[in-house]
């Protein structure tokens, strides 16, 4: 089987850092270029737009889209306007209405949309969510605190309206916790706290209810020092605990499962069985999550942030 000729389109610190090295080690893929404003990675093509690419390489199967979320609707519809197969990295877009519309152009012209989660794909996620599975659940707990300025140093598409702020990471975390747990979450009560400066929140609280079960979520990114990722969930029949953002699990203290990171690997896996047959992955749980915080929310001022 031919493999699928892809591009990148927007080629920033996370393409760098996860997508380029996953698809180079991955025989279903050939990389044939990069959309960017800047300058291409070594041996890597360049264009600056879609259209550019289309006209080069007429060949391109799918595209991966790894521009910030404010203005991807545009470059996905286009994309899937000229019958490309394409790969969402994580938030989807800047609204969820925009994100639905992409799922049902997508449906209408018979390519794959691949709304990715990356946390999901974290070791330890999926046996998490078999334990939990049939369990009772009396409460869950969930702490995800980050220096931004060692994940997105200088990048200022993140403190503007549809950046998200601290649900940028935040979503990850929002995106495992509807993975694992057995039924849906629903929001109650939010607070958002915003740089004095800045358009998007640096920290939130969240109290969602599980069935009846509380779910206190903590974002932070402010933390300075060791990095924390936690997901802790009481039930009738012990304590699990999710360590290093998915990577690590215990009962009642004891680990029980833990394995090496593997997330984007895993998702271009899973990209190659959509484009292949054509379908849509695109759970958008997580994303109306944090929908219903900017609702919820109630906005309190904190000191402001500098880079």
């Amino acid at each position: 089987m031919s493999p699928i000729r892809v591009a990148i389109v927007g080629i920033g610190k996370i393409a760098r850092d996860q997508h380029l090295p996953a698809l180079a080690a991955n025989p279903d893929f050939d990389l044939v270029g990069g959309v960017t404003r800047h300058e291409p990675p070594d041996g890597l093509d360049g264009f600056r737009t879609l259209a550019d690419l289309a006209a080069a390489r007429p060949d391109v199967d799918a595209i991966s889209l790894c521009t910030p979320p404010q203005g991807r609707y545009a470059l996905a519809r286009e994309a899937i306007e000229r019958g490309y197969h394409v790969m969402l990295e994580k938030p989807p877009g800047a609204t969820v209405a925009e994100v639905e519309a992409l799922i049902a152009l997508a449906r209408d012209k018979g390519v794959a949309l691949f709304a990715t989660w990356h946390s999901r794909e974290a070791p330890a996620v999926e046996t998490a969510r078999t334990w939990l599975s049939g369990r009772g659940i009396h409460s869950v707990g969930i702490v995800w605190k980050e220096d931004v300025r060692r994940w997105h140093p200088g990048q200022a598409w993140i403190w503007e309206p549809g950046g998200l702020g601290i649900f940028d990471p935040g979503i990850n975390a929002l995106s495992i916790a509807t993975r694992i747990l057995p039924q849906a979450m629903v929001l109650h009560e939010a607070e958002l706290f915003y740089p004095a400066n800045r358009q998007a929140p640096i920290a939130a609280r969240l109290s969602f209810t599980h069935d009846r079960a509380p779910v206190e979520v903590e974002l932070d990114w402010r933390q300075i020092g060791p990095q924390t990722w936690d997901i802790i969930v009481e039930t009738d029949s012990g304590q699990l605990t999710l360590s290093s953002g998915g990577a690590a699990m215990a009962v009642d203290g004891q680990v029980v499962f833990e394995a090496p990171e593997a997330e984007y690997p895993n998702l271009y896996a899973r990209f190659a069985e959509l484009v292949r047959a054509r379908a849509v992955d695109a759970d958008l749980a997580p994303f109306r999550h944090v929908a219903d915080a900017f609702l919820l929310g109630r906005r309190l001022e904190v000191e402001p942030f500098e880079d």
